[in-house]
């Protein structure tokens, strides 16, 4: 089943600026880019670069004044899913090298503050187990609640207030997980049925390959339970927000207006 996106959004600036932008579905082979329109405003300069991981492009312009974006697409996920409590850990050591970054603490997600609550609160769960465990303490003990948090709240915030919107669910679990020695990255992308429709972060996990006798696969995890992991569409993936945001701007700017539907599609 193929997915629909409409995305726009737009800013201004008073002095000629570098931002990176980053909205686009990445093409992969776990999803199928079947068609795909993206408007850019004027500007000075504008390149291509990979982004993290290779997955997806980021987008460098230069401008001033007023800047706006506009992304159509029909994406056809195509990816296998697992049953997250059947998939084991692999120990640190049989960790393949794209997978040991994330395990270490980043700008949102200090893991090493976590490992005695994991240990305490999920202690005799470990692999898929372990993120079940962690997805349905989410669900259990958080509000999902926008307007809760800002773009400085880190995982200890949101663990603190215990609310938050698919940004804090992720980082949380992203936290607790590599706190529980399983990696795990951040991960923009679209999917049908977010309320409300915005922009919408869900986690990976680095597990055990049910398809492979050894070595390991990423699995996707929402943590607020509005995402199907079959209907999902990557942007791109992180460390954590920082990594993959959809604007970052190198000097001042004003945000104006955003805009995203994502709804089934009929296209093949």
């Amino acid at each position: 089943m193929a997915i629909q996106i409409n995305t726009s959004f737009a800013f201004e600036t008073e002095q000629l600026t570098d931002a990176l932008l980053q909205f686009e579905a990445a093409a992969l082979p776990e999803q199928r880019i079947v068609s795909a329109k993206t408007g850019l405003g004027e500007a000075e300069h504008v390149a291509r670069v990979a982004a993290q991981d290779d997955i997806g492009e980021r987008i460098w312009i230069r401008s001033k004044g007023h800047f706006e974006v506009s992304y159509e697409a029909v994406v056809e996920p195509q990816r296998i899913t697992s049953d997250m409590t059947s998939l084991s850990a692999l120990d640190p050591h049989d960790l393949p090298g794209e997978a040991v970054q994330y395990l270490l603490d980043s700008r949102y997600c200090h893991a090493d503050r976590f490992q005695n609550f994991v240990s305490s609160e999920f202690g005799g769960t470990s692999g898929g187990e372990r993120i079940a465990a962690i997805s349905a303490w989410l669900d259990q003990h958080f509000t999902y609640s926008p307007g809760a948090s800002n773009p400085s709240t880190t995982a200890i915030d949101s663990m603190i207030a215990r609310e938050g919107i698919c940004r804090d669910y992720s980082h949380v679990l992203i936290t607790l997980a590599r706190a529980s020695t399983i990696p795990a990255r951040y991960v923009a992308c679209y999917a049908p049925g977010v309320s409300p429709p915005d922009f919408h972060a869900v986690a990976e996990v680095f597990l055990a390959d049910p398809g492979r006798a050894d070595g390991g696969a990423w699995q996707i995890v929402d943590a607020t339970g509005m995402a199907d992991p079959s209907k999902t569409a990557k942007i791109g993936v992180g460390r954590d927000a920082a990594d993959v945001s959809f604007l970052t701007t190198f000097g001042p700017n004003r945000f104006l207006n955003s805009s995203v539907t994502v709804s089934d599609s009929d296209a093949n």
